[in-house]
């Protein structure tokens, strides 16, 4: 019994107090196949450029790495798995029909730069030197 009342207390007052944050349009089913897609194809193409270049795609231990990438879809983004992600998160966004799922995509963004992809590129840096340094000035880290 409590249960339920907590229950229909809560979904009463998030009706009242919350405004619809729900959003439909049409060709959602396309456009959540084409991020999906795309996201799924730029992701694994960033891993198999790091398998041909015989270093670690483990972001945990940027120092394991044996090569710097920069060739393929590394010309494009320093960063092409995490773009990848980013897609396919914004693909689950537009699917869930959502504007809080929309509000992850640039959090998703921030938490990446600050504790993943500058943590990396300065052991990067320190590797790989001059070679990161131009390839960093070159390219773009997102896109």
């Amino acid at each position: 019994m409590e249960r339920s009342l907590l229950y229909t207390s809560t979904k009463i007052h998030t009706r009242v107090y919350l405004p619809e944050l729900s959003f439909r349009f049409p060709g959602k089913p396309i456009v959540v196949s084409v991020l999906a897609i795309l996201g799924a194809m730029v992701s694994v193409a960033g891993a198999v450029a790091f398998r041909r270049a015989q270093t670690t795609v483990d972001p945990r231990y940027p120092e394991k790495s044996t090569a710097l990438v920069s060739h393929g879809i590394y010309r494009l983004s320093r960063n092409p798995m995490y773009v990848g992600f980013l897609l396919l998160l914004a693909a689950w966004a537009v699917h869930t029909s959502n504007v809080m799922g929309l509000l992850i995509l640039p959090a998703f963004v921030l938490y990446m730069n600050r504790f993943q992809i500058v943590p990396e590129e300065r052991i990067l840096r320190a590797k790989f030197g001059n070679a990161f340094g131009e390839y960093e000035r070159s390219v773009r880290r997102w896109l």
